[in-house]
């Protein structure tokens, strides 16, 4: 659970961004962690809202992938429209609260 007021240090900047509405992204960065990595989810002015843990990275990547995500070095053409966020990164709650880790915008691997 994100809180406090304190500055977030978050290492990575490998982008991931999804377009959530007219000029409104949400952002991600995978970070290492202890056990695995961290995904940290911040809005447009660099408030972060929400995280996840993964066991690897692969399995980080993946996630963000089914949920919409895309990997700002991959998609040139919204370099020119849409900077990313830059640090430092601070708390800031969401309006609709931790939408990624509560589960009501993440998309679950489907087994077949």
């Amino acid at each position: 659970m994100i809180q406090g007021g304190e500055e977030i240090s978050i290492a990575s900047r490998d982008y991931w961004f999804t377009v959530t509405s007219f000029l409104q992204q949400n952002w991600a960065l995978i970070d290492p962690a202890e056990t695995g990595v961290t995904i940290w989810f911040f809005g447009d002015t660099s408030g972060v809202f929400d995280q996840l843990a993964f066991g690897t990275a692969v399995e980080a990547e993946r996630a963000l992938r089914r949920n919409g995500f895309r990997r700002y070095a991959e998609v040139p053409d919204a370099h020119e429209a849409i900077p990313c966020p830059e640090p430092p990164f601070w708390p800031r709650a969401h309006p609709s609260g931790p939408i990624y880790s509560d589960g009501r915008f993440s998309k679950k691997p489907s087994h077949k």
